[in-house]
């Protein structure tokens, strides 16, 4: 009988050890998943181009990057800034706004966010796991307007007096596109940006289901819609729903829609960068060149092999 006892508690000794050790385990894979960068680092000399535009503007910029970042008591951790490292010897600098993708925080994009500084901007982006109500966007335009113009006595602030309040911008993929739709419509700052990016998102039932409520039809920011053919997106962000949404943003702002035909939804976080990073080129920095991208008779997109189901309206002046 004794011996018997003493083998069962052995049995249930050998099966904590196993629950315990696949706890163990499953942490150290969640810690390393989490840690895993959502963009590759060489992503600029690997993903592939169909225009000297697109290729021009998915190369690196010419300036060196720095990044800051600062603690705060709120969801989303902390505010995560990359910018030129010339900054003292620029104007003021335009920014994009970066709202997360689910399970996508900014640290696992900092690649995406370095090649926009290197073109010329600030970058913003925080650790926010549930974007979609476009709240850390908010946020992040408040802590710039705080960072524009705080100067401490005896302690340096590069961003001070260095933000173009002017010119800026918003992007984001997936559950954060919906976060741009919200951060552009219902936000106390809705009217400050003056362009915007939505890739890989767009209004559906599944969005529905999640309870993240946007309405396009409040959107006065042009915007840029960019999607790809994949079997996932065609069930995120499909043809026939994004094409509604293209129809719902008012006419007053210019607004473009395209589909990426060599990738699918997670990958369209930064095989769009090309285009996206030229958006922001001719909307915030004012780049006669990168217009050509998406205007006029010869707009490079309409012709591009990796894109299709392209439509442009531009504003009428």
């Amino acid at each position: 009988m004794k011996k018997t006892k003493r083998n069962w508690w052995k049995v249930i000794t050998i099966i904590l050890m196993i629950i315990v050790i696949t706890v163990v385990a499953l942490k150290g894979i969640g810690y390393i998943l989490s840690h895993i960068p959502s963009v590759p680092n060489d992503y600029t000399k690997k993903v592939q181009t169909g225009g000297d535009i697109e290729a021009k503007y998915l190369d690196l910029g010419s300036h060196d990057v720095e990044y800051y970042e600062t603690e705060v008591m709120m969801s989303f951790q902390k505010f995560e800034l990359y910018y030129p490292k010339d900054i003292k010897n620029m104007d003021k600098l335009p920014v994009v706004v970066f709202v997360n993708g689910t399970g996508v925080k900014g640290s696992k994009y900092s690649a995406l966010q370095q090649h926009l500084a290197s073109w010329g901007f600030i970058t913003i982006a925080t650790e926010e796991d549930y974007a979609w109500n476009g709240f850390s966007a908010e946020m992040s335009v408040r802590y710039l307007e705080l960072l524009n113009q705080y100067q401490e006595e005896g302690k340096e602030n590069v961003f001070y007096n260095k933000i173009d309040m002017d010119k800026i911008g918003i992007t984001g993929h997936s559950q954060g596109g919906l976060g741009v739709i919200n951060a552009i419509t219902e936000q106390k700052h809705s009217d400050i940006y003056k362009a915007a990016v939505i890739l890989s998102s767009t209004e559906t039932n599944i969005a529905k289901a999640f309870m993240w409520e946007t309405d396009s039809t409040k959107i006065h920011t042009n915007t840029l819609m960019i999607t790809s053919t994949g079997q996932t997106d065609s069930n995120i962000a499909p043809l026939e729903n994004i094409q509604k949404t293209y129809n719902n943003i008012t006419d007053d702002v210019t607004k473009v829609i395209a589909r990426r035909n060599d990738c699918d939804h997670g990958e369209m976080l930064y095989y769009a960068d090309g285009y996206v990073t030229t958006w922001f080129m001719y909307y915030l920095q004012g780049d006669s060149e990168a217009k050509k991208a998406f205007f006029g008779n010869n707009a490079e997109i309409n012709s591009n092999p990796l894109y299709q189901d392209v439509q442009v309206h531009q504003r009428k002046l």
